[in-house]
């Protein structure tokens, strides 16, 4: 058609553009509805807090798994369990949008690390209000029973930040686009995970058998803290891990340290000395080989890392530090390394408890997170043979009388098998730069990460599905994730409610 003969046609469509009403933007639109139905969010939100949820209590993961499904059906989502022998079932959920040509999973977790109660200041799935963190004096104060929440009152309960609050985040978000009649342009797909604490042993068993239902363009992992600025981040990877537990012998059985101390070997002694052996002043691991073999940083992840905010001094306060390790190097550097960390000491009894004794034993828990590169096996192997080197005789099961007495130093280590390797998505791809674009616009400039400190098994999805990662995470920095008192900030819930309007209408 020749050009001027298009003109009026042109005209005319442009006419017709202009006229349309505008897409409501979704993190406005669900700030609007939140600011709507605070009251009925939190209500749902506790309900879901209040059910126990250690992967090992079958009963209890069952009730959670029920639970969530009722929550998302509620959104007119499809739903179904998908589930393997012996293993706390995935939660699923779909929503089919015609004509779409992209398909999202959301993926979080309702299963909560294990606790002891005796350390929570209030039971840990009794959720209750603080008018701030506890430890800066914050009070329990009764829930409101209409809007709005002071956005600085903070919610306390086991898995309140990790993770069922991504859970309610996204489930709100679906009622306000719902609401605001906000269309969707993405198939979407929620993959609720019921071990993820355990180490997500099964996993990459479910995957594997329902490859087909799982396929997407990527996964969006929603968990973990935004950045210690306060400000959201965007991640691209994770760190892998391995645990392992290291006991070291004394005598056959406990001994009057008067009668025999200085000599007889003291274990506690021994295992503290072999600790000491694994890092330097700075911190620097000195188990040989430790760090060969790191896949390095891109351009774009090393930019993305010097841009990042220095947030050390402003933590070294918050955290009564008087130095750090690392060798001068900022946290957002040493994330990118692998590490070496003591999880927890035990030998005979200490403090009221204590006796006068020489142990028999000592043992210690040991986690190294890991990142490209670096595999469970060869971290493992290497701080195995650093043990060796120190002396000590290896094995992986009790050893008995003879074998004791045959080596001066006898150390038993066990390799967790609930171990998995480190995962990195390109921040170049266009998916990466889409799901970077929409938070930049729901949240503002957004903090980009190629590598979060902590572990989520997102290679078995690269691997398995060879789908690319990205993690989403709206939980405060400071919510005693992993510990007790575990909390959510309010604001962090409702900015992840706008977040994920954002990235569900994506």
């Amino acid at each position: 058609m020749p050009w001027e003969h298009s003109k009026p046609i042109l005209t005319l469509l442009c006419l017709t553009a202009a006229l349309a009403p505008a897409q409501p933007n979704p993190a406005a639109a669900a700030r609007t509805w939140r600011e709507a139905h605070e009251r009925a969010i939190v209500s749902e939100f506790i309900d879901l807090l209040s059910l126990p949820n250690l992967a090992r209590d079958s009963g209890a993961i069952r009730r959670n798994a029920d639970a969530v499904s009722a929550i998302l059906q509620k959104r007119g989502v499809a739903t179904r369990l998908l589930e393997v022998p012996n293993a706390p079932p995935v939660v699923y959920g779909e929503i089919r949008t015609p004509g779409a040509t992209r398909t999202i999973i959301f993926y979080a977790h309702y299963d909560g690390q294990p606790l002891d109660p005796k350390e929570w200041a209030t039971p840990p799935w009794q959720p209750v209000f603080r008018n701030r963190p506890l430890e800066k004096g914050g009070d329990v104060i009764a829930l409101p029973s209409t809007g709005p929440f002071d956005p600085e009152w903070r919610l306390y309960a086991r898995s309140a930040s990790d993770d069922k609050a991504p859970i309610i985040a996204i489930t709100s978000a679906l009622d306000a686009l719902k609401s605001a009649g906000i269309a969707l342009h993405s198939n979407l797909k929620f993959v609720f995970e019921g071990e993820e604490e355990a180490g997500s042993p099964h996993l990459a068993e479910i995957i594997r058998r329902h490859q087909d239902l799982l396929q997407s363009d990527v996964w969006l992992i929603c968990d973990g803290p935004v950045h210690q600025s306060r400000r959201q981040q965007i991640v691209f990877g994770a760190r892998g891990i391995v645990e392992l537990d290291v006991t070291v012998y004394g005598p056959s059985h406990e001994l009057h340290s008067g009668h025999y101390g200085n000599w007889a070997p003291n274990p506690a002694m021994m295992l503290a000395r072999l600790l000491a052996s694994m890092k330097d002043d700075e911190g620097r691991v000195t188990v040989d080989h430790f760090y060969d073999g790191i896949a390095p940083l891109s351009d774009t992840e090393k930019r993305a890392v010097a841009e990042a905010p220095d947030v050390d001094r402003d933590l070294m306060r918050e955290l009564s530090l008087g130095r750090t390790e690392g060798g001068g190097k900022k946290l957002v550097e040493l994330i990118n390394l692998p590490s070496l960390n003591v999880r927890g000491m035990s030998s005979a009894r200490t403090g009221a408890g204590a006796s006068n004794v020489v142990p028999s034993t000592a043992t210690a828990t040991i986690d190294m997170r890991l990142v490209k590169g670096i595999t469970p096996a060869m971290a493992a192997e290497r701080l195995i043979a650093h043990i060796r080197r120190q002396g000590y005789w290896i094995t992986d099961h009790e050893p008995d009388a003879q074998t004791r007495m045959e080596h001066p130093k006898v150390a038993k280590v066990t390799v967790d098998p609930a171990s998995y390797n480190a995962s990195r998505t390109s921040m170049d791809l266009p998916i990466s730069q889409l799901v970077l674009r929409t938070a930049d616009a729901a949240r503002g400039p957004v903090v980009r990460l190629p590598t979060m400190g902590g572990s989520v098994p997102l290679y078995m999805i690269e691997e398995i599905l060879h789908a690319p990662t990205i993690t989403v995470p709206i939980a405060n920095h400071d919510n005693n994730q992993h510990s007790y008192n575990e909390n959510i900030r309010m604001q962090n819930l409702w900015d992840g409610i706008e977040l994920m309007a954002a990235l569900l209408s994506m």
